[in-house]
């Protein structure tokens, strides 16, 4: 038990960031306040505010989801897994289909009847997406692991055949994804547009947020995971596999790209086979200025990019795509390893 004890521990110091109720520095937590702060004057309306906040918010969180697997990627397994696209674009296109054949469910003006056909697509995606993650694991990143040169141009190698076999089934163009009937329109509050299906994805991305930070830091798995990470020979001599755990760890985060891929195809309501390339600039920028690795930081990075993104759109269009970069290279001028970097990383 003792030396249980010892490998757990170490686990601890090596995401000592991920335990963000202990010993929290509070100063990146307020960056999101202050930015929606800033931008008020400038948006100068309080119900247009209002709506573009919810709006960044949504997108962000949409974002983190996405971002959320390949941060427990890099973070627990030191994996630079640059085809994490790939799992994006095959969750949407999965559901597209299962959408397809429940159309009659998802245009219905039931929101419970809706949801006969929005879970089985979002679990479908989830499923597919995973088990291609298992495939990736095992035949692309294994044998590259500890090789970051390698992994980052043979994992790309990965994401390219992935798109071209998406096409070869979904064909190249690009496809309507509509919302359920009950998740279109919006809500009014004090004048501002409240879109109902980005409510829902705030409350989506906050729960898996909640249940990813419960898990690492709460569970057994997660505090063998963590201690492996650390001293893999310790806990692997205790008995446990820390492989299988860590492929584990592989396969949740495609599965989480596959449901962040079914929610931003909703949130655009489009799906093509570029998609996952197309948000992967986003998930790079969220996870560096998250610190690589750590959770909280790129639910911060998340919204910040949100944000950002949804006010620069509407103040000055035309420097929307490169408000986030400038967004990133602001943070890592304070904080040259992200807000919430990972010990020892």
């Amino acid at each position: 038990m003792k030396a249980s004890d010892s490998a757990a521990s170490r686990g601890n110091e090596t995401l000592a960031s991920e335990a963000w109720w202990v010993g929290l520095d509070w100063k990146p937590l307020a960056l999101v306040p202050a930015l929606g702060a800033l931008a008020l004057p400038a948006v100068g309306s309080g119900s247009t505010w209002l709506t573009l906040t919810v709006a960044g918010l949504a997108m962000g969180l949409i974002v983190f989801i996405i971002a959320s697997g390949l941060t427990l990627v890099f973070g627990l397994m030191d994996v630079l897994n640059f085809g994490h696209g790939v799992f994006i674009a095959l969750g949407a296109y999965v559901a597209f289909s299962v959408f397809g054949g429940l159309n009659a469910y998802a245009a219905a003006p039931s929101f419970w009847v809706n949801l006969m056909a929005l879970v089985p697509a979002v679990l479908a995606a989830m499923a597919v997406a995973g088990a291609l993650g298992w495939v990736f694991e095992r035949f692309i990143v294994r044998p590259v692991y500890g090789q970051h040169l390698k992994q980052i141009l043979i994992t790309m190698g990965g994401m390219i055949i992935g798109e071209e076999i998406i096409k070869v089934i979904w064909g190249p163009g690009q496809l309507a994804m509509p919302l359920p009937d009950s998740l279109r329109g919006s809500f009014v509050l004090a004048d501002a547009s409240l879109e109902k299906y980005r409510l829902l994805a705030v409350v989506i991305g906050l729960a898996v947020f909640a249940g990813m930070a419960w898990t690492l830091s709460r569970t057994k798995i997660g505090l063998l995971i963590r201690a492996g990470v650390q001293d893999r020979e310790m806990v692997e001599s205790l008995g446990y596999r820390i492989h299988h755990l860590f492929v584990g760890v592989f396969v949740v985060g495609s599965a989480l790209a596959g449901l962040g891929g079914v929610m931003w195809g909703l949130y655009q309501q489009t799906v093509l086979p570029q998609m996952g390339a197309q948000v992967n600039v986003l998930i790079f920028i969220v996870i560096i200025i998250g610190g690589l690795g750590s959770t909280l930081g790129a639910l911060i990075g998340a919204l910040l990019v949100g944000l950002m993104a949804n006010y620069t759109g509407f103040l000055m269009p035309k420097l929307a795509l490169f408000s986030n970069i400038v967004l990133m290279i602001a943070i890592l001028l304070w904080r040259p390893q992200g807000v919430y970097p990972v010990a020892n990383r």
